[in-house]
């Protein structure tokens, strides 16, 4: 079942955060340079007729040896149950992806000004894609109370 692949950036996450943390990402703003090499303007034709993106990115500051594929408590907190790689969204996972969706908020030339990415400065991006309502969740959405409370403050804005 192994299957390797090549992924090549098409951007990189410019300004914004330079550290990852926990909470605290709304404001935050940075931009998607779009690799000038590999994509023309035509690449984003259409695309700021769009209020929001969804970015996939490698979580390229994440520590090799930080793996921990068995279950355990989301930011260690003993109220909140223990979960496996895939019940959680954090970038211990094997493959190193991320998945965000942003405001954007610009599009000047290869530039895409956003707000609210939980990618940090030199972030590479894999893939955007405008954000499609109709690609939202189906159905009823269902989940424990533990991710509310844990994601309370995530796009709040930074404390002064």
């Amino acid at each position: 079942m192994t299957e390797e692949f090549t992924v090549v950036p098409v951007a990189h996450v410019v300004g914004g955060r330079v550290e990852p943390t926990d909470d605290y990402w709304g404001g935050t703003r940075s931009l998607i340079r779009i690799d000038p090499e590999q994509f023309t303007a035509g690449s984003v034709v259409g695309l700021e007729a769009f209020s929001h993106i969804e970015v996939v990115f490698r979580f390229h500051l994440t520590d090799p040896t930080d793996l921990h594929p068995e279950p355990r408590r989301p930011r260690d907190n003993p109220d909140w149950p223990a979960g496996g790689t895939f019940a959680h969204r954090n970038m211990r996972r094997v493959n190193w992806l991320g998945v965000s969706r942003c405001r954007l908020l610009k599009v000047d030339g290869l530039d895409l000004h956003v707000e609210a990415l939980d990618a940090v400065d030199g972030t590479p991006v894999l893939d955007i894609k405008p954000w499609f309502t109709a690609m939202g969740p189906q159905g009823e959405v269902r989940e424990p109370a533990w991710p509310s409370e844990m994601l309370a403050d995530y796009y709040a804005n930074p404390r002064e």
